[in-house]
């Protein structure tokens, strides 16, 4: 029996060594993964009321703000691609395509006064919304950003159940699609 425990010790130890940066990187992350399942419990409300405003599941409002933001935890909530805000947006997305400054991957040359405006928003035909009721969308603000997400995911298929359609036209990546439908589904399970 203890030659067994030998070879066994002995071929964890091999194991170890070939796959270091696996095993290590995985030992590393591994807390920053359980703390990254847990929704915050203060958004869950948010999450809730604006995904009832749009008919999609609160919970792929809750993937989509993990992905994008970590829970607007990212410093700044800038990509180096100019989306803005909790949720990722990109300006000629959340004010409109038709925008005369859009085009390409849609940065556009909006004001920062036009970019929450919403009148400027309608007449463009973007996504911003107002979700807290004080008059402007604004991408920085959490409950106008929530909005704003649920709306666009609702207007491209969540809300008659085309989660991966709705998904993939945030973003158009397989893996995107892959990473929001991972966390929906486990919240699914946690939460619901």
């Amino acid at each position: 029996m203890p030659a067994a425990i030998v070879i066994a010790t002995i071929t964890i130890l091999i194991f170890a060594l070939v796959n270091s940066d696996s095993v290590f990187k995985t030992i590393k992350d591994a807390p920053n993964h359980l703390i990254e399942f847990k929704i915050p419990e203060e958004n869950i409300p948010l999450y809730k009321e604006a995904a009832d405003a749009y008919n999609i599941p609160w919970t792929l409002l809750a993937a989509h703000h993990r992905i994008e933001t970590r829970f607007s935890t990212m410093d700044p909530l800038l990509s180096p691609v100019g989306a803005e805000g909790h949720l990722q947006f990109m300006p000629c997305t959340f004010v409109g395509w038709s925008h005369p400054s859009c085009s390409g991957q849609g940065q556009g040359d909006i004001s920062e006064e036009d970019k929450v405006n919403l009148d400027v928003i309608a007449y463009y035909g973007g996504y911003g919304v107002d979700g807290n009721g004080d008059g402007i969308a604004d991408p920085y603000n959490l409950e106008d950003s929530l909005y704003s997400a649920a709306n666009y995911l609702s207007q491209n298929g969540a809300a008659e159940g085309d989660l991966e359609n709705a998904i993939f036209q945030y973003n158009h990546s397989e893996e995107y699609v892959a990473d929001v439908l991972h966390y929906y589904h486990l919240y699914e399970e946690e939460y619901n």
